[in-house]
């Protein structure tokens, strides 16, 4: 068992889970990278994690990397029983994999078949990932009770803003960010912290598709602080989190949105 503490991250080969796995090795512990990857042709594509994995071994962090669909029942357990394997231990989850619609389509046109994909991979994924993890969790806490042990979310600002044009990923994050109560209160009497990052805009390749739209809203005020958000700044709050300095804090959300959230007049 590494002597380290260990963070699963998933969706971590690339964006903002690259993001956060780098701020985490650095915050010495050790990386566990769940991806999803194909190239251009729809072939199954590792290289993007095997150079995160590469960037997190220039730390002094070890890292493992795992190709798998959180959505599959089957692929949640290999992945858990992997880290299990090579690492004995998981302190920190952070469910971060997630995807858009498709194609955008108006609320009164979307179709089962988009539904079912992006809620089955940022909901039910997610839901019962952390059901595994939090057990395991509680399993090490039992044996180590001095350890710490935390879950963090990737949510959106899609979790309470309307955007008829992809509603099934509001739906999803929303419901991530219900997930997020209920396991802060079912898992805090084991002192088991969960919280739900939610960023705003953020640069990554999900967004590229529309900046020219985001870098207008951008400029015309939508957001307080006039940038875009990156990567990095979503990574230092989950690692915040990972420090401890948000432990008596379990339910709550950290908005990284510069300022989107605040309601002005």
């Amino acid at each position: 068992m590494t002597s380290k503490p260990l963070a699963l991250v998933t969706g971590a080969s690339r964006g903002i889970g690259r993001a956060i796995a780098l701020e985490l090795a650095q915050l010495d512990f050790d990386i566990m990278i769940n991806y999803w990857d194909f190239n251009a042709a729809g072939e199954p594509d590792d290289s993007t994690a095997q150079q995160a994995q590469e960037m997190i071994q220039a730390t002094p962090a070890k890292c493992q990397i795992l190709r798998g669909d959180i959505s599959n029942a089957q692929h949640r357990q290999k992945l858990v029983d992997f880290t299990r394997e090579h690492f004995g231990r998981c302190d920190m989850l952070v469910n971060n994999a997630g995807v858009a619609p498709s194609k955008r389509t108006d609320l009164l046109e979307a179709t089962e078949q988009s539904y079912d994909r992006v809620m089955n991979i940022n909901l039910k994924g997610p839901y019962f990932l952390t059901q595994l993890v939090a057990n395991w969790m509680i399993e090490q806490k039992k044996v180590n009770p001095e350890r710490s042990f935390r879950i963090c979310s990737t949510s959106s600002i899609s979790a309470y803003t309307s955007s008829p044009a992809r509603g099934e990923y509001c739906l999803s994050k929303a419901g991530l960010s219900m997930m997020t109560k209920l396991y802060a209160d079912r898992l805090a009497e084991y002192e088991i912290g969960v919280f739900e990052i939610r960023p705003g805009i953020i640069m990554t390749d999900m967004t590229s598709t529309v900046k020219d739209k985001y870098d207008k809203l951008i400029s015309q005020g939508l957001t307080p602080i006039k940038r875009w958000g990156q990567p990095e700044d979503v990574a230092r709050a989950v690692g915040a989190v990972a420090q401890g300095r948000m432990d008596f804090s379990t339910g709550q959300v950290i908005n990284v949105d510069g300022g989107f959230h605040l309601q002005r007049l």
